[in-house]
This record gives C-alpha cells, structure tokens and sequence, in this order.
C-alpha cells in the first residue's frame, strides 16, 4: 500500500504519530533523533527516502527545540532527495504572534513560515490555526483542517439544552459554525472582554441567553486557562446552569490543570495535537483523538485529492 509514502516522526508528540501509522497501515520511518552532550539536536534518516513523498510529523509547543528539530528533520530529508516533503504540524506554534499590533515586535507567525518554507518543505498540513490569516504567510500550499468533525461527534450525544460560547469576539465566527454543525438550533453567546496583557485578561459581559442553559466554551486553545475561567464565571453569573469547556489545543502552562480542576467547570474536552503528560492529567479533562482526521488528510494529499472535501 502507498509504497512511496514515507511517514517520519519528531519527539514532540510521537503517541499521536504512531496512531496516524496505524491508521494508514504504515510503519514509521527509521530516523535517529539524539542529542549531543551540550543539548544540540542530531538527525540521522536512516532508510532511502530518494524519490518518495514524505510526510514529517511534528507539533510546535513549547519549548523551541521542537521547531528546530522539524527544522532540521526537513534539511536531512531535503539533502537525501526526497520528492516531495510536507510538514504536518498539528499545532503550530507562535501563532499567537500574527501581527505587528505594537511598533517594535516581530512578526512570529511569519518567520516561522519563512524558516519551514526555506528549510525545503514543499506544502505544509495543519490543524486550528490560531488566525486564519497565517496560511497566506507561506507561499506554498497550506493545507488547514479543523477538529470540528471530532469534537461535533462527541458533543453530539449532548447537545440538548446546550449554549456554545466564544471566550471573546474572535472566536464568534468559529463557535457559530460550530453549533451550526451540532445542531442548527442551537444558540451562541459571547464574552465580551478586554485584554489587559499577555495571558491576562478581563471579562466584561456576555452577549447572548445563557439562563438556564448548559454553557459548552469554545476556543481553539487552552493556555494558562484564564480566558476559560474569567468565560466560566461570565456565564455563570449570567445564569448558565453548568459549564464544560473544549478546544483543540491543550497547551495547560503555569497552574492551568489545577486551576481548572478546582473550577466549577465540570469537563474539558481537548484533542491530542500536543501530548499531554502523565504529571499533566486530570478527571476533569478528555482527550479525543485526531489521527483518523489527519491520517485521511495524509493519505487524500498523496493521492492528489480534495483535501476540504473532509468538511463538507
């Protein structure tokens, strides 16, 4: 099967690439990842990859090295002639950095795309993006799925009775297609909030009917959870009669799974675009899996097939 696939894995999140491998039949690719003694990543493909498709998986979390090590996974594959390369990137990190919203910061979203695209990959295969906007930041093709399908599949046996909520005006757009595909009746609300600082900020009001209802958070990443806290007390106030949380993204930095643990949320429902750590689990939180999704989107692109047909 798909002889000229070639599947290849980084460190960041090997669990989820292994379920993808599984999906598509495929073994992962023999490649050697080790460290030297002061820290540098060393890179070592060890099986002919002339010729073939390549597909390099690897989320971008924190810390840097994971973006340095797809770096270099890209160079080593480009050097041995590789056909094509595409950089499956599960959560693209620094993507909160999509614009020059002060006068003297970068543009981190950009360069980011600028190092991969001058790295050598030829298109690049991703998932929630935190703006949209960031797919015109590459000049090659940028292939942009959503976890929607997933999490639409599990929300649906309790959709009864439910508000989808968007922590802020930005995520509106995203939450409002997101009840649309669980149901067309369901109602939306918004927090409106502002932003003080950095991974803080202050909930103002909700915009919307929460009273009585069941309040299901939507946002495309959990951080340092204060945005889904100050959301949960907002609706809370306003009369919702319970709260759960979903994104796809579970970042959970600083005191975040205790702080959502001791909440009055009573799940988070995440996916497995980064891997979440023993010392990082908790009864409250879910995880769903997307490799069936992404093993489907690998597969549709080797074979030069509609890739958004998935969403339709």
């Amino acid at each position: 099967m798909e002889k000229e696939l070639k599947l290849f894995a980084g460190r960041a999140n090997k669990p989820l690439a292994e379920k993808i491998a599984r999906h598509l039949e495929l073994p992962l690719a023999d490649v050697e990842i080790t460290n030297f003694a002061d820290g540098e990543i060393r890179i070592n493909i060890k099986e002919n990859v002339r010729g073939k498709d390549v597909f390099v998986i690897q989320p971008t979390p924190p810390p840097a090295e994971n973006i340095l090590e797809l770096l270099l996974l890209i160079d080593a594959l480009k050097r041995s002639s590789s056909r094509r390369i595409t950089a499956v990137i599960p959560y693209y990190g620094y993507a909160r950095q999509d614009r020059k919203d002060k006068p003297r910061v970068p543009l981190s979203a950009k360069l980011i795309a600028n190092l991969l695209t001058r790295a050598g990959i030829d298109r690049v295969l991703t998932m929630d993006l935190h703006a949209d906007q960031i797919q015109g930041y590459f000049d090659i093709p940028v292939d942009h799925l959503f976890s929607t399908p997933v999490l639409v599949q599990y929300f649906s046996r309790s959709r009864e009775n439910m508000v989808v909520v968007a922590p802020d005006t930005g995520r509106a757009n995203r939450a409002r297609g997101f009840a649309e595909r669980l149901a067309p009746k369901i109602p939306i609300a918004i927090i409106d909030k502002r932003r003080t600082a950095p991974n803080q900020s202050e909930a103002l009001r909700v915009i919307g009917d929460v009273s009585g209802l069941d309040a299901l958070i939507f946002d495309d990443m959990i951080d340092t959870g204060g945005t889904i806290l100050q959301a949960t007390e907002a609706v809370l106030a306003a009369g919702a009669r319970s709260v759960r949380a979903t994104a796809t993204h579970g970042i959970f930095s600083r005191d975040a799974i205790n702080l959502l643990g001791d909440s009055q949320i009573s799940e988070v429902v995440i996916t497995d675009t980064i891997n979440l750590p023993r010392e990082k689990m908790h009864p409250k939180i879910k995880i769903l899996s997307v490799s069936a999704l992404l093993a489907e989107a690998i597969l549709r692109i080797h074979r030069e097939e509609s890739v958004s047909s998935l969403f339709i």
